[in-house]
């Protein structure tokens, strides 16, 4: 019996690769290859509540015997258990079709997780487009060999005419959606004309962008840590850790890209582009239609170009989808915002995404409507995908 119940479908929008040493290299360029930072993400942070490797022994006894059904019914057993490297299909492609199948789930965007640590920042320009051109290509490779595994790109927004050729590339390798940065390290805006290529080639081509936790730091000052109290551990791992006062504050970065490509015209000018807001939370999300539209107003005399033929919520609601964090209270986000916004998403193989989402899920969707529910777990994945699935 797979995880997920088989009385609907589910598409989860937020699942990731656990990166091994070797993972990124083969796929950089010969130039880029060397300059390449050694791949050393911070496992000193990660409490064993979180990384529960007493599974990880049982599953290795289980790999390359996944084909016989007892095999594969112990597998079943962890599959929730087990996480980071130690989970089912974390590096792996062939054992990830396999989880896939346990899982129950009908597609899954995969996100990277550390490699981009080992390229990121605007010092060499030439090593963060090689990096970024390398991980395109090891996620593409990595979803390849099956139909319900979509793969995300990176782009790293710091040059527009080199962000539009990445794109085309990682298109044509048959990335699924493009993670951008949400603080562009360039000095223009993402609603600069410049940008225009880049925002009409995701449209022609049917792939939304996406906004995520990690790969451009943390938001909160450090000062505001620097409090007297001791700490003791992080909350979140894989690259993505935080504290209490980190999440927050975790939406504003992404808030501000989207602040600036409604209320500057971008979803006008592309009126069939897509984009998701991943692992970011939403609770902020009913609020932050208000104040869009409440800016808006008060400041249209001042900034004619607000002055667009729709509210500005309205350009959210036709283009943009979110995923709630699991203890987030998403029956009533969908009671104030309405059912088109949000996602289901797993955060597989993270620890963040707990043992039973799920299942934190469907108690805070108690009583919402049956037609609302399906866009939840899969209706909105496709309308954000598109014809890709």
């Amino acid at each position: 019996m797979p995880y997920a119940p088989p009385d609907r479908s589910y598409c989860d929008a937020d699942s990731h690769v656990m990166e091994t040493r070797e993972w990124l290299e083969p796929f950089a360029d010969p130039a880029i290859r060397p300059r390449l930072r050694p791949f050393d993400p911070d496992l000193s942070m990660h409490r064993p509540e979180h990384l529960p490797l007493e599974h990880a022994g049982s599953l290795d006894a289980l790999r390359g015997r996944l084909d016989e059904p007892e095999a594969r019914a112990e597998a079943e057993k962890m599959l929730m258990l087990a996480k980071e490297w130690a989970a089912l299909g974390a590096s792996d492609p062939g054992e990830r079709k396999v989880a896939l199948d346990l899982l129950g789930f009908e597609a899954q965007l995969v996100f990277p997780t550390f490699a981009w640590m080992q390229f990121s920042g605007p010092e060499d320009i030439d090593l963060l487009y090689g990096g970024a051109q390398a991980l395109c290509r090891a996620m593409a490779a990595f979803c390849s060999d099956d139909p319900r595994l979509h793969a995300v790109g990176l782009i790293p927004m710091a040059d527009p005419e080199r962000d539009a050729a990445l794109a085309e590339e990682a298109i044509e390798l048959g990335c699924r959606a493009l993670q951008l940065c949400k603080e562009p390290p360039g000095d223009i805006s993402p609603a600069h004309p410049d940008y225009d290529p880049l925002w009409a080639r995701l449209q022609e081509a049917g792939v939304p962008f996406v906004l995520h936790i990690g790969n451009d730091g943390r938001h909160l000052h450090r000062a505001f840590y620097n409090n007297g109290i001791p700490r003791t551990s992080e909350f979140m791992m894989d690259g993505e850790s935080l504290l209490s006062k980190d999440l927050m504050t975790i939406s504003h970065a992404a808030e501000a890209f989207l602040n600036a490509i409604v209320l500057d015209g971008v979803l006008e000018r592309f009126p069939r582009l897509r984009g998701g807001c991943i692992e970011l939370g939403a609770l902020w999300v009913p609020s932050w239609l208000r104040k869009l539209d409440l800016v808006q107003k008060v400041f249209v005399r001042a900034e004619p170009h607000l002055d667009l033929p729709m509210r500005a919520s309205d350009y959210v609601r036709r283009a943009l989808k979110f995923t709630p964090y699991s203890q987030e209270p998403v029956g009533w986000m969908i009671e104030q915002a309405g059912p088109e916004l949000f996602l289901f998403s797993s955060d597989y193989p993270h620890p963040e995404g707990g043992r039973n989402p799920l299942k934190r899920f469907q108690e805070s969707l108690v009583g919402i409507p049956e037609d609302a529910l399906e866009r939840f777990y899969a209706g909105n994945f496709r309308e954000l995908l598109g014809t890709q699935i």
